[in-house]
């Protein structure tokens, strides 16, 4: 497929590297310039673009920005895609990082919030896996253990094709709903940097209560700056199931 990556941090990376080991044509682009990217594009095997060159003629498009930030993207950016191309929205709200919006503290879904913004339909996926984990996690289609990633979204055509690139990168989809119910895969979630199998995340997504998740949401944060440097993957991943699956069985 070609794609378009909005966003080359930490999760920006991982994805651009797991899809271009997958072989998919990818645009990347950055709020500082195609410039900035040259080296890392010709390293990762993707065209360095402006930000508003890597919508065009694309059939996918990843934001891969903070919530803060989707408010600089250049006005009407959406306008100018082709027809059926989709939107993934891997955003994750952390005020501490983002500020306070409004809309979400009042219970807005964030990718509800997202669409209205940049006026396009979106589909969330992507957003529960920490951005080590993605690199380092992939195995063939029916292998035990493999790792599923959830996706929302109210146009199926689109989730199919979110399906299939997220089977090209190593990875299980499932299907959890329309976009409205997409909450049950935002931080606090218990499916969320959690690192379940398809079973496992059919299992726990339906548990998920929306008035827990702010105050697990804080705790995970609280963790995350006390985190020692060399902390595991392991031990995140443990420590983030004990807050997240806590209580809900």
């Amino acid at each position: 497929m070609k794609i378009g990556v909005i966003g080359t941090g930490s999760m920006g990376d991982a994805i651009i590297r797991k899809l271009s080991a997958a072989g998919h044509g990818i645009k990347i682009a950055n709020s500082r310039g195609p410039e900035s990217l040259k080296d890392y594009a010709s390293e990762v095997g993707a065209e360095a673009v402006g930000v508003e060159e890597a919508v065009k003629d694309v059939d996918v498009i990843f934001l891969v920005i903070p919530n803060k930030n989707v408010q600089d993207l250049p006005a009407g950016l959406f306008e100018k895609v082709k027809t059926g191309t989709v939107v993934i929205d891997t955003l994750n709200y952390y005020p501490f990082r983002d500020g306070q919006i409004q809309e979400l503290e009042n219970g807005m879904v964030e990718s509800a919030w997202l669409s209205n913004l940049i006026k396009y339909p979106v589909i969330k996926s992507f957003n529960t896996m920490f951005a080590h984990s993605m690199i380092r996690s992939e195995l063939s289609s029916g292998s035990e253990g493999r790792i599923a990633l959830p996706i929302s979204g109210d146009d199926s055509r689109s989730k199919e094709i979110v399906a299939e690139l997220i089977e090209s990168i190593g990875f299980d989809s499932a299907d959890i709903g329309s976009v409205a119910q997409s909450w049950r895969q935002e931080p606090g979630s218990p499916i969320y940097c959690t690192d379940l199998t398809k079973e496992d995340l059919l299992f726990w997504y339906p548990k998920t209560k929306r008035n827990l998740l702010h105050g697990k949401r804080e705790q995970l944060v609280h963790l995350y700056l006390t985190w020692p440097k060399d902390v595991t993957l392991e031990e995140q991943l443990k420590e983030a199931r004990n807050i997240f699956q806590n209580g809900l069985k």
